[in-house]
């Protein structure tokens, strides 16, 4: 049989997610990992969960183990349009599309606004998770430089000039704003209203890929890009780590014309999200158990980055070159080590001394970057942050030029 003649050209340029083949080598035990985007098991509200699921199955049976609309629960979206209205966003919960997890809502925005071949424009580095669902729609992600305060707005003027005199106008801008995935960096205000200037300008759309705004440890929130212009972004949320990743719970906001042809192409997926998994957590919500755990969240999460950012500057905080971003909230943090070294070659040796990060290049639409690895502090406990560190430290110096 030829394979490649059956196959589409779609599924032809589709590849493993790099994050889930690498968590296949760090199943060892052993193995202390800062590769995931893992949260803290401990984390979990399982009492919660149990008994909202006990009042589920009391109370509404017939309606929570049924098919549901596929725009979701309406209880859970109006719960949806009260959270984000406490973050400054003027929502309307018939505009909340729930979705099967961010990720789903990443699938389903490139599915309507992509065709073979054209652009859009992401950060270097850019959630991998997002450079999958686009590459999968065969679209092209070109990347705008950031630093320590996010996607530089000067880089994204110029490189928009580019694309529109190549007459490649890309698609939408996508960003992830608050603590960044991989770079942990937060976009501030000014570059914010500059962004938004330069889409209203040129009018294009901006996707705001939030996931864990909730989790800021130190400093005040900045404005949601929703909030500053709704009537051109597109924003993207989860429950998995604010409340727990099994639901596979999430959900669209933004304008009804993109939301509409967002629930036309989830019918053809999934029909809509488990019914069962919105009651329980619409229960969740309305105990007010969320803002808790995101409060227990904040005191175990913060403590783990500020001791992994302590350990670092413990272990290399004196080598030439090495460099590491400081996030204010999140789940990760970004180190860059000197010209000469590659996080690709070093990643099985780190393997073989038992610590475990994702390589840099992941997060690159062409791999460009092979210097810096991602690493997460949310899911090791302490004594595995400190040990972990020192191993990453002892192996960087053994192999610096």
């Amino acid at each position: 049989m030829d394979r490649d003649k059956i196959f589409s050209s779609r599924a032809r340029g589709m590849k493993r997610s790099v994050i889930r083949e690498l968590l296949k080598l760090t199943a060892n035990p052993e193995v202390i990992s800062f590769a995931g985007g893992l949260p803290a098991a401990e984390t979990f509200p399982v009492k919660e969960v149990r008994s909202a699921a006990k009042v589920v199955l009391k109370e509404e049976p017939d309606t929570a183990l049924q098919y549901c609309p596929t725009e979701g629960d309406s209880r859970l979206r109006k719960d949806l349009a009260e959270l984000m209205s406490k973050d400054g966003i003027d929502a309307h919960w018939e505009q909340v599309l729930i979705t099967t997890a961010s990720q789903q809502g990443l699938d389903l925005m490139a599915k309507v606004f992509l065709d073979p071949g054209d652009t859009c424009v992401v950060g270097l580095p850019t959630y991998l998770g997002a450079l999958q669902a686009f590459r999968n729609y065969e679209a092209k992600s070109i990347g705008v430089e950031l630093d320590h305060h996010g996607m530089i707005p000067e880089k994204l003027r110029a490189t928009l000039d580019r694309l529109e005199g190549e007459g490649r106008r890309p698609k939408f801008i996508y960003l992830v704003p608050d603590f960044h995935n991989p770079a942990g960096v937060t976009i501030p205000r000014s570059r914010r209203e500059k962004i938004i200037e330069m889409a209203q300008e040129r009018d294009y759309l901006i996707i705001e890929d939030t996931p864990y705004r909730q989790l800021r440890y130190t400093g005040e929130h900045e404005p949601t890009f929703q909030s500053l212009a709704p009537d051109r972004v597109l924003s993207l949320y989860t429950f998995s780590k604010i409340l727990l990743p099994g639901f596979r719970l999430g959900w669209s906001y933004g304008p009804e014309w993109v939301i509409s042809k967002m629930v036309m192409a989830k019918q053809a997926v999934d029909l809509c999200t488990p019914a069962f998994n919105q009651a329980i957590t619409h229960r969740i919500l309305a105990s007010g158990a969320l803002e808790k755990g995101i409060r227990k969240n904040i005191k175990l999460y913060g403590g783990r980055g500020e001791l992994m950012l302590q350990r670092l500057d413990e272990e290399l905080g004196d080598l030439e070159g090495v460099d590491w971003t400081k996030p204010e909230g999140g789940l990760f943090l970004w180190l860059t080590l000197p010209e000469g070294m590659s996080t690709d070659d070093l990643f099985q040796k780190a393997i073989d001394e038992k610590v475990a990060y994702v390589p840099g290049s992941a997060f690159y639409p062409e791999g460009e970057n092979d210097r810096s690895m991602r690493l997460n502090f949310s899911y090791a406990n302490d004594e595995q942050i400190t040990e972990g560190v020192k191993r990453l430290g002892n192996l960087v110096k053994k192999m610096m030029p």
